[in-house]
């Protein structure tokens, strides 16, 4: 039995006949600019904090000094502070999901003496919550019409060659819209592929002297031409920390493996939240109105070099010498033997295997049934290109330009460089 993915349903998840009209979208008054009290306290907000991007502090001063010009005409401010309005501005429908902020530190074992300092700092980790920045995404009315709720195949009419342009034109996203059609407790869902990216360029925060660089996320649903116009289709979800230390410790394997865990179990807390919704439906609204049981998976990491070595194992045998020189596939039955054979040090000083990033294993690391099975990393963020995935995962079929790029592999996915 064939069951077709992206059909509508109502809120509590029960599928609609075919033609049922969506529910309405709540209308509101020309007039109503809750939760702001009139148009000159929203386009005040929007200035402050959107276009000028002023700090709290000058906002403060600004509203001051606003506020009590009002006192002799009995005018009453708009906001007090920049406390208020920040509330405010979190309290708007479909606007930007609050960010919150989780650390960590080290808790392995330490030296009796001359600890080093990366040992004793706390990291902070500002994230937001990816579900409900998919959930602004998907219910957007603007995006109604650039979201595709199914995969699809499309063919060039006069040579009947087949085109692809779009993420869900690519063989990966029907594959796993099929095994979501083939399930009876996923079947008809619409399969939203996570987009992530990050960049390496450092953010400097002034207090503490923490460095942060920037992930993103995008969903695969959404046209290449939404993402170019800079119409919020890659959205900014957190500020990854950067641990740092001096020379003397910076090649140190413990230090190493903590930059390595600290990356990796980011990164899992700050996915948790889709994790359910990788094997269980959830339901969202969409932008044209209807509800629909969305069932999430995660797809490419867009990433450097650097970064694609902190998250994937290489998968062939080349030397870091000579990575342009042509070797053979890792295999299991290679790795387990190496495992079997050689400690830790070893695997990873000689083969370039870890063996010990065990704290990521829940999320980043899982075989899901809606989990890729192949995908290609794409280096540059700006530009979310699909591309057909050949069957072997031995064939390299995409390359970037710069020259000291092996290819990586997820368990979850491969990237192919």
């Amino acid at each position: 039995m064939y069951y077709r993915t992206g059909h509508p349903c109502d809120s509590l998840g029960n599928f609609l006949l075919a033609g049922h009209p969506a529910e309405p979208l709540a209308d509101t008054q020309p007039n109503d600019w809750s939760p702001y009290s009139s148009r000159l306290e929203f386009e005040l907000a929007d200035f402050l904090f959107t276009r000028s991007q002023m700090s709290a502090a000058n906002i403060n001063e600004l509203l001051t000094l606003w506020n009590t010009s009002l006192l002799s005409t009995g005018g009453r401010p708009i906001f007090r502070d920049s406390g208020e309005m920040y509330k405010t501005i979190d309290r708007t429908p479909l606007g930007d999901v609050q960010w919150e902020i989780f650390s960590t530190s080290y808790t392995g074992e330490r030296p009796t003496e001359n600890v080093p300092p990366w040992m004793n700092d706390t990291y902070d980790i500002w994230f937001r919550n990816p579900k409900e920045v998919i959930h602004n995404m998907l219910s957007r009315p603007d995006f109604s019409d650039d979201i595709d709720y199914r995969p699809f195949r499309e063919y060039e009419s006069a040579t009947d060659s087949r085109q692809w342009e779009d993420f869900m034109s690519g063989d990966w996203a029907w594959k796993q819209a099929d095994i979501i059609s083939r399930d009876p407790a996923t079947h008809g869902s619409t399969f939203i592929p996570i987009i992530l990216g990050s960049d390496k360029t450092t953010v400097s925060v002034a207090t503490g002297q923490n460095d942060y660089y920037p992930l993103y996320l995008s969903i695969g649903n959404i046209r290449n031409k939404v993402r170019r116009a800079h119409r919020n289709g890659v959205v900014l979800i957190a500020f990854l920390a950067i641990p740092h230390t001096d020379k003397e410790h910076a090649s140190t394997d413990a230090f190493r493996r903590f930059r390595r865990q600290l990356f990796h179990v980011s990164l899992t807390y700050i996915l948790l939240d889709l994790k359910p919704g990788m094997t269980e439906p959830t339901v969202m609204r969409f932008g044209d109105g209807h509800y629909r049981r969305i069932v999430f998976g995660l797809g490419p990491y867009i990433a450097d070099y650097e970064e694609q070595v902190l998250l994937a194992c290489i998968v062939c045998l080349a030397v870091r010498q000579a990575l342009d020189t042509d070797a053979l596939y890792r295999s299991r039955e290679h790795a387990e033997a190496l495992i079997e054979e050689f400690d830790l040090k070893n695997l990873r000083d000689e083969y370039g295997i870890v063996g010990d990033i065990i704290v990521s294993i829940s999320l980043i690391h899982q075989q899901t049934r809606h989990s890729p099975s192949s995908f290609p990393a794409v280096p540059d963020p700006s530009r979310l290109f699909v591309h057909l995935i050949p069957e072997s995962q031995a064939f390299q079929a995409f390359y970037v330009s710069h020259s000291s790029c092996p290819a990586l592999q997820f368990q979850t996915f491969c990237l192919y460089i």
